[in-house]
């Protein structure tokens, strides 16, 4: 027996996160964010959105779909640590400024944290239900952070 996999990983095609208000998680990932509505499908309570080369997918907790993954996470129970979108470019000021105007609160300084691209600096969010984001600028040229 071959212990070869047919295939190989290439990237992360899509998240799916289940949240309480679908129109005001939209808002975020849309107007915060910057992504883009690519679909929306009401009989299932989901909205499909654009994230650079992948897909953030948002399903309402009363929905068809987002119903079967029970109560909704809250503050001590989340079901999502974080997720993380690679933004460029990174310049902390102008970001925080941004996330400022929308009443996004940063969660500390900006750290090098390791990503697919290697070290690279980094903040920490979180979208209105509580879902941690991660926004990640490109890898240090020295690879040191």
């Amino acid at each position: 027996m071959s212990s070869q996999r047919p295939f190989e990983i290439q990237r992360i095609d899509h998240v799916v996160l289940r949240v309480q208000d679908l129109a005001r998680a939209v808002a975020f990932y849309r107007d915060v964010l910057g992504c883009t509505v690519a679909r929306e499908r009401p009989s299932l309570g989901m909205v499909h959105l654009h994230a650079g080369a992948s897909m953030i997918d948002l399903i309402s907790v009363d929905g068809t779909l987002g119903s079967r993954g029970g109560a909704a996470a809250g503050a001590q129970g989340r079901k999502l640590d974080h997720l993380c979108l690679r933004v460029d470019p990174f310049d902390e000021a102008h970001l925080r400024e941004h996330l400022k105007i929308h009443g996004v609160s940063v969660d500390g300084p900006a750290a090098s944290n390791l990503g697919a691209e290697g070290d690279g600096l980094s903040l920490y969010l979180r979208d209105p239900d509580g879902n941690g984001v991660e926004l990640k600028g490109p890898a240090s040229a020295c690879g040191c952070g």
